[in-house]
């Protein structure tokens, strides 16, 4: 069992969308206090099965609607603002990673499209999912899960494996 509510929190997005298999878009979700959930909003905490309140307190991952298609993503995130119940977020994205012994490869001077084919057609590369979350006082956690790899066992985690997504995540609670 993770030790943290939030690795927890990481680990159950993870373990949801894996259940959706691979090539799916981006899922943002809201973090809620659990406790607070169930004290505030009763109905919507049985609706997700929250009622029995001898669990263990901790973080409900609520998914929000689905992130626009053809918006770059650090667009869509500059656009999001949470309202104060909401104590952190998270986001879980597919992307293509190369190993470091790739990035002496990689040619000058290409476009985003020329340098996300040439990645694409790499032999190295490797498909992965992220899931990264943040909180308002500032924790942090991921969950990177490895397509060739894909078993609950192997998904390595730490509050700093994806840490550009991470202050990405973070600056959608500032002011």
């Amino acid at each position: 069992m993770a030790a943290s509510p939030l690795t927890r929190a990481v680990l159950e997005i993870d373990e949801y969308v894996s259940g959706l298999g691979w090539d799916q878009p981006a899922r943002l979700f809201a973090l809620v206090d659990t406790t607070r959930l169930r004290t505030q909003e009763p109905a919507l905490a049985a609706q997700l099965g929250l009622e029995d309140a001898s669990e263990s307190a901790g973080l409900t991952p609520i998914e929000q609607d689905e992130l626009p298609s053809g918006k770059p993503l650090d667009e869509f995130l500059g656009t999001i603002a949470w309202p104060d119940a909401v104590a952190g977020c998270a986001l879980s994205v597919e992307r293509l990673m190369l190993p470091p012994s790739a990035e002496a490869q990689v040619p000058q001077n290409l476009s985003q499209a020329k340098l996300a084919t040439w990645v694409a057609e790499h032999p190295e590369r490797q498909e992965v999912r992220m899931t990264v979350a943040v909180l308002r006082d500032g924790g942090r956690e991921s969950a990177v899960r490895l397509r060739e790899k894909d078993s609950p066992t192997e998904v390595l985690t730490g509050p700093d494996l994806v840490p550009g997504l991470a202050e990405a995540l973070a600056a959608t609670f500032e002011d």
